[in-house]
C-alpha cells in the first residue's frame, strides 16, 4: 500500500509512517537540453525533487555550473540556504539580484538568469540536500545551456510619417530575417498604440505555425477581408486594411519573435524585435496631385488636380497653390479666391490659366496651350487657415503633395526611344542597359529610373540622370552603390550598376528629353524587365582523415558575387549541433564553446571568397560532422542560402608499435614462489602508460585472474577466491617489464599464463586514448600480447593407513567394530577430502558403497542403516565408521578410499589425487547374549528386550552429557541417535 500525502492526519497514515511503507527512492528532475537562449535574454530552468518521506519539509536546492573550457571543475553558482554559496564571480549577479533561485513548492525550485552573457554557457546541475538519515536515489540533474548571438532583424522600407483620411486604404511593409543556424520559426504580428491607451493591441498576427489570427476588435474587418497580412518572399510581411476607421488612429508597431523547440517539445521565444512605424493620422493634413499621364505637345491642355485630406474637412478653411519647380503658378484662398503667381499673370490674362474648388477637398487647375518650357515637376501646396471671432484667417503648417513629372514635347520634334525588351543577369556581376535613340535635333537629357515588378502599382522611382549640359546627379537611394551613366554615342546613352543583387531584378525606364536652347522640345521613353539570377554556391573541402596529433584544414569555397555575407562554422557529433564560430559580415567573429585548438582565415579572389577552418592538433573531441552555412546581408536583413554539404573528419589513433617478449617456459615445484615475467622490447613512447591483464587458460577455458589498469589500479578476476587473491601480485618495472607473482604456488595454478598489454597515450587535449590494435588471428582483443606455459611439478604425498591393517577382526553380535581411516600424508596444507567406506562379501566380490563423508561436510548413507552406523572426524587427518551391535550379515571385506581436493587460481577446486586403504576382514559370530533371532523366538521377548534396552541407552546418554560438561566430541553424529534395529 502506498502512504497518503500527509500521514499524520489519519490513523492509518501513522501506521504507515511507523512501518516505513511505501518509500520511494528519490528522483531529482530538471529541463532537459541542450537549451538554445540569446545572448542578453534571460534563462529560466526549473528543477524538482520526489520520494522523501515527509513531504511537509522544504527541500534545500544549490546550482552549479560546469564550463567547456573546464569540463572537470563545478562552479559554485547560487543556493536556497548558503548566502556564501557562490564563487565570487558569481556573488555580485547574486546580490544584485541578476541570478535568483526561488521556491515555487516545497519540492520544486526556479533557477533564472535575467541578462544570459557568453560566459554563462554550460552544463548546470541542480543538487538537492538530503534531509534523511538515508540516501536512495538521485539526488542531483543536468541541464546543458548554449549561449547564441541575437541575428533576428526587423526593418522597413516605408517613408515616414504617415497621413490618411478616414475610408483611405493603407498598405505597409516590414523585413524579418534570423541568421542562427539552428532550426527555429518566426512569428510577426501589427500592433496599433491609439493614443490615450496604456497597452498596444494586435491587428493580426501570423503565429511561428503559420496561423493567421486577428486580433480583438478587428475580427469583422478581418473577416470581411478588410485587413490582411501577407508574406512576400522569404522576410517581407506586409498589412493591408482597406478602409481606415477613426479608431485606427495611433502608432504602428511590427514585431518579430524567434522561436526554438526546447527538448521537451515546447517552443520557447528566443528573441523579440519590434519596429515602430508612425499609424495614420487622421487629424493631420493629407495633399495629393493627380495629373493627366499621358505625355503633352506642345498647345495641349495639362489638367492638375489637387485634393487635401484632414479631419471634420467640413468645418474648416484650407489655401491651395500649385507650384512648378519651386515657382507658383496660382493659389486659392480660404474664401475661394484665386491669385497667380507674376510668372503667369499674363498666361492668366490671356485666359490660358484658369482654376476652381469642385468639391469639399478637390481643387483643379487648367494650363492651356502648354509650352515645352512648361515640362518639370509640379506639386500643390496646402495650409489649414485658422479663423479667429473677427474673421480673420491665421495660416497653419504647410503640407506638400508628391512631385509629379509632366512631360511635354515639342510637335515638330521626331525623337524616339529604343530598348531591349527584356534582360538576364548574374547576381554580382555588372548590369548594363543601352538606351539608343533615334530623330535627334537638339541637345538631349536623360534620366534613368527603376520600380520592382510587384506590386504593379509601385510609382517609378529616379536612379541617375545627365542632363544636357553633361552634369550627373545621382538619386539618393543610389549614392552607396557603384552607379554611373554614360553616352558613349551621339545617339546612345548607357546605364552601369555594379555588383547587382536579386533585388535589384524589376523594371528599368530610360527617359530622354529634347531640348531647343532651354524650352525642353520632347520627352520619350522606353522600359525594360530585368532579371537578376542569384548565382551563389558553396561548397566545402576537407582532409577526411587525420591521425590523433594531425591538422585538419576545412576550407568553405563560396562562389559567386562580392557582397557582405556571414559565415558561421558548425559541429555535429551524436545528435547535438554546436556553433564553432561565426565571422560576421562586417568583421567581427564570435566564438561559441570551448574554441581551444581552433583557428581561422579567409582568402579572397576574383569570383569567390575561401574560409578555412584550421584544427590544430586534432583530438577525438574534434571527431564528427562539419558544415558552414553563410547568410548575405543585404538591405538590413540576412538572408540565408542553402547550406553547405555535410562532411565528416575521422581521427585516428596511431598504430601501435608494442612488441612484447616473455621467458621460456616455466617449471616449479609446489609451495614456492613463482615470478612470470612479460617484457617490452620494442622502442616505448616517453609519455606511454600500459593496462595490463593476466589471464589463466586450463583445460581449454581461459579465465581473466588479476588486471592493472593504465593509472595502476588492480583489479582480480570476478571468480577468483580470497585465497587465491592474497596468493597474487604484479610489479611494474623499468623497461618496460611486467611480472606476476604466484606465491606458494599449488598444483592447480599449472596451466598457460597470458600477458595482454594496452598501450596508451595523452591526446593534445590531455585525454587519454588507446592507440589502435595490431591484428593477431589468436585473440579477439585489441592488445597486444604473449603467453606462457607454467607446470609445476608436485609430489603427490596422499598416504593412507588404517589401524590392524590386512588383519581379520572377530567380534560378536554384542560388540561394535570401527573401520579407521587415517591419513599419513598430503599434498597440501589446503587440501580437503572426500571420504567413502566400501563392504564385500569376499574378494572378488561386488564392492558397495556403505557411507560417504563428502569435503563440504556432508554425510550420506548408501545403504539405509544411518541408526547403525557412527561417523567420527577428530582430527583433520583422521576418519573412522563404526558399526554398532552388528550381526552375522555384517561380516566381510572393508575398506575406505580418499580423494584429494586442491584449490585452483581458474576452477575453484579440482580433484588432486584419490587413494585407498588396505581391507578390513571382520567376522560377526553369535553368542549367548546376543544372537541373531529366529521368527521361533518369543515376539513378546523381544519387545520387552528393546523397549529396556532403548531405556538404558537413553540413561546411558544422559550421564554422558552431565559428565561431559555438555561438551559434543568431534564425532559427526545425526541429530537423533543411532538407534538398533533387529530382524524381526
Amino acid at each position: 500500500m502506498k502512504c497518503p500525502l500527509h500521514p499524520l492526519w489519519t490513523a492509518a497514515g501513522l501506521l504507515c509512517l511507523l512501518l516505513h511503507c511505501g518509500e520511494a527512492r528519490v528522483l531529482t528532475e530538471a529541463q532537459a537540453g541542450p537549451l538554445y537562449r540569446v545572448l542578453g535574454s534571460s534563462l529560466s530552468i526549473t528543477c524538482n525533487v520526489s520520494g522523501f518521506v515527509n513531504v511537509l519539509t522544504q527541500q534545500q536546492f544549490e546550482f552549479r555550473v560546469i564550463k567547456p573550457e573546464r569540463p572537470t571543475f563545478d562552479i559554485n553558482i547560487i543556493s536556497t540556504d548558503e548566502p556564501d554559496f557562490g564563487y565570487a564571480k558569481y556573488v555580485r549577479r547574486v546580490q544584485n539580484g541578476e541570478i535568483t533561485l526561488k521556491h515555487l513548492s516545497t519540492n520544486s525550485v526556479r533557477f533564472e538568469i535575467q541578462t544570459l552573457e557568453k560566459s554563462d554557457e554550460g552544463e548546470y546541475e541542480c543538487f538537492v540536500k538530503n534531509p534523511e538519515s538515508s540516501y536512495d536515489g538521485t539526488y542531483n540533474a543536468k541541464t546543458i545551456v548554449k549561449v547564441i548571438d541575437n541575428s533576428l532583424s526587423v526593418s522597413s522600407s516605408e517613408a515616414t510619417p504617415l497621413s490618411y483620411n478616414e475610408g483611405d486604404a493603407l498598405t505597409l511593409a516590414c523585413q524579418a530575417s534570423s541568421n542562427t543556424i539552428q532550426h527555429t520559426h518566426l512569428s510577426l504580428a501589427w500592433f496599433l498604440h491609439r493614443d490615450g491607451v496604456e497597452n498596444a493591441q494586435p491587428i493580426i498576427s501570423l503565429d511561428r505555425d503559420f496561423t493567421l489570427s486577428p486580433g480583438m476588435g478587428f475580427e469583422g474587418r478581418y473577416q470581411a477581408g478588410l485587413i490582411k497580412l501577407d508574406k512576400i518572399g522569404e522576410a517581407t510581411y506586409r498589412l493591408k486594411m482597406a478602409q481606415l476607421e477613426v479608431s485606427d488612429q495611433g502608432r504602428l508597431y511590427c514585431q518579430a519573435q524567434e522561436w526554438i523547440q526546447d527538448p521537451d517539445r515546447s517552443w520557447y521565444s528566443i528573441t523579440c524585435s519590434v519596429l515602430p512605424l508612425l499609424a495614420p493620422d487622421t487629424s493631420s493634413l493629407f495633399v495629393r496631385i493627380t495629373p493627366q499621364h499621358t505625355p503633352l505637345q506642345e498647345g495641349q491642355p495639362l489638367s492638375l488636380s489637387c485634393s487635401i485630406d484632414t479631419l471634420d474637412l467640413e468645418k474648416r478653411f484650407f489655401s491651395v497653390a500649385w507650384l512648378q519647380g519651386g515657382v507658383e503658378l496660382a493659389r486659392m484662398g480660404p474664401t475661394g479666391v484665386l491669385s497667380v503667381g507674376p510668372k503667369y499673370s499674363d498666361r492668366a490674362q490671356q485666359g490660358e490659366l484658369r482654376a476652381a474648388r469642385t468639391g469639399d477637398k478637390d481643387y483643379h487647375l487648367i494650363l492651356q496651350p502648354v509650352r515645352t518650357e512648361d515640362q518639370g515637376d509640379y506639386f500643390c501646396r496646402a495650409w489649414p487657415q485658422n479663423r479667429d471671432q473677427e474673421g480673420a484667417f491665421t495660416p497653419g503648417a504647410p503640407q506638400n503633395s508628391s512631385l509629379q513629372f509632366v512631360s511635354i514635347s515639342a510637335t515638330d520634334s521626331s525623337l524616339s526611344v529604343e530598348m531591349l525588351s527584356d534582360v538576364g543577369v548574374n547576381e554580382g556581376s555588372r548590369l548594363k542597359l543601352d538606351c539608343k535613340v533615334v530623330g535627334i535635333k537638339g541637345q538631349l537629357s536623360v534620366t534613368w529610373l527603376y520600380k520592382p515588378t510587384t506590386p504593379s502599382t509601385a510609382p517609378f522611382a529616379s536612379v541617375i540622370g545627365l542632363s544636357q549640359e553633361g552634369v550627373t546627379e545621382i538619386a539618393e537611394e543610389f549614392m552607396s552603390r557603384k552607379v554611373r551613366v554614360t553616352r558613349p554615342a551621339i545617339d546612345s546613352f548607357t546605364l552601369e550598376l555594379d555588383e547587382i543583387t536579386p533585388t535589384d531584378s524589376g523594371i528599368y525606364r530610360c527617359a530622354v528629353s529634347e531640348w531647343k536652347v532651354s524650352s525642353k522640345i520632347k520627352s520619350q521613353s522606353q522600359t525594360t524587365t530585368v532579371t537578376v539570377v542569384p548565382t551563389s554556391k558553396i561548397y566545402l573541402y576537407l582532409s577526411v582523415k587525420v591521425t590523433v596529433g594531425g591538422d585538419v584544414e576545412l576550407i568553405c569555397r563560396v562562389r559567386g558575387p562580392r557582397m557582405p555575407i556571414t559565415v558561421t562554422w558548425s559541429f555535429q557529433r551524436d545528435a547535438a549541433i554546436d556553433t564553432i564560430l561565426t565571422l560576421y559580415h562586417d568583421g567581427k567573429i564570435s566564438w561559441s564553446g570551448d574554441q581551444q585548438g581552433y583557428q581561422t582565415k579567409v582568402q579572397t579572389s576574383e569570383k569567390e571568397i575561401y574560409h578555412h577552418l584550421l584544427i590544430n592538433g586534432a583530438s577525438q573531441r574534434e571527431a564528427g560532422s562539419y558544415q558552414c552555412r553563410v547568410s548575405v546581408f543585404l538591405e538590413n536583413r540576412h538572408k540565408k542560402l542553402p547550406p553547405s554539404n555535410s562532411l565528416a573528419v575521422m581521427v585516428l589513433n596511431p598504430e601501435s608499435k608494442l612488441v612484447l617478449t616473455s621467458s621460456p617456459s616455466l617449471r616449479a615445484n609446489i609451495n614456492t614462489n613463482v615470478e612470470i615475467r612479460c617484457a617490452v622490447i620494442s622502442e616505448p613512447s616517453p609519455s606511454s602508460r600500459y593496462a595490463v591483464t593476466w589471464q589463466h587458460q586450463q583445460r581449454g577455458e581461459k579465465k581473466t585472474i588479476v588486471s592493472l589498469d593504465r593509472d595502476a589500479i588492480t583489479t582480480f578476476g570476478d571468480k577468483g577466491e580470497l585465497s587465491n587473491r592474497d596468493r597474487l601480485s604484479m610489479r611494474y618495472t623499468k623497461g618496460p617489464s611486467f611480472e606476476l607473482t604466484i606465491q606458494q604456488a599449488q598444483i592447480s595454478d599449472t596451466g598457460l599464463y597470458t600477458c595482454e598489454v594496452a598501450e596508451w597515450l595523452q591526446d593534445p587535449r590531455g585525454e587519454w586514448y588507446e592507440l589502435s590494435p595490431v591484428a593477431h588471428p589468436s585473440t579477439e582483443r585489441d592488445l597486444k600480447y604473449v603467453s606462457l606455459p607454467v607446470c609445476f611439478f608436485i609430489v603427490i604425498n596422499l598416504s593412507i593407513v588404517t589401524d590392524d591393517e590386512g588383519a581379520e577382526l572377530n567380534v560378536s553380535t554384542s560388540q561394535n567394530f570401527t573401520i579407521p581411516c587415517n591419513i599419513a600424508n598430503q599434498s597440501s596444507s589446503e587440501s580437503a577430502f572426500q571420504v567413502t567406506w566400501f563392504w564385500q562379501k569376499e574378494t572378488g566380490s561386488t564392492q558397495h558403497p556403505i557411507f560417504i563423508a563428502y569435503r563440504n561436510a556432508t554425510l550420506q548413507d548408501r545403504l539405509g542403516k544411518g541408526e547403525e552406523l557412527r561417523f567420527s572426524h577428530p582430527l583433520p587427518n583422521q576418519f573412522s565408521l563404526t558399526v554398532l551391535k552388528p550381526g552375522p550379515e555384517d561380516s566381510g571385506l572393508y575398506f575406505c578410499e580418499v580423494e584429494e581436493w586442491l584449490p585452483s587460481l581458474s576452477h575453484e577446486w579440482m580433484k588432486f589425487a584419490v587413494e585407498k586403504s588396505g581391507k578390513l576382514a571382520v567376522n560377526v559370530s553369535s553368542d549367548g547374549k546376543h544372537t541373531l533371532l529366529s521368527p521361533n523366538i518369543n515376539r513378546h521377548f523381544i519387545c520387552v528386550f528393546c523397549s529396556l534396552l532403548v531405556i538404558f541407552l537413553l540413561v546411558l546418554k544422559i550421564c554422558w552429557r552431565k559428565g561431559a560438561g555438555g561438551k559434543k566430541d568431534n564425532s559427526l553424529w545425526a541429530e537423533k541417535h543411532l538407534g538398533i534395529i533387529l530382524p524381526l
